[in-house]
């Protein structure tokens, strides 16, 4: 006999990104501080980051991204000033019950 009682959202629990800092395809005025991302659900530092290249494919040096000691939903990623310019942020992220999701998106700095 199946087991019963097992409800969708226990079955397919994954941490999709819910918001994004910079926005995701928007335009800032200036370097942003940080990048900040957050998640339907809790995530696991240890297996979870933040990467981030210029335009053209460079890769930005940065620091690891950590998980927001305040909310275990936010991952963040301290930045170094950025020049002007179009940006891709790649990120992966694991949810605290095991499950791998991974994304990516643009945003601008204003010249």
């Amino acid at each position: 006999m199946a087991a019963v009682g097992m409800t969708p959202s226990a079955v397919l629990s994954h941490a999709f990104l819910n918001e994004a800092a910079p926005i995701v395809g928007g335009t800032v005025p200036t370097s942003p501080k940080e990048i900040r991302l957050t998640f339907t659900e809790a995530i696991e530092r240890r297996f979870s980051g933040i990467e981030l290249a210029t335009g053209d494919g460079r890769t930005v040096a940065t620091g690891p991204a950590v998980v927001d000691p305040t909310n275990e939903r936010q991952l963040v990623l301290p930045l170094p000033p950025l020049a002007p310019g179009r940006y891709r942020v790649r990120w992966h992220v694991v949810s605290v019950d095991t499950h791998r999701t991974e994304g990516e998106y643009s945003f601008t700095v204003k010249p």
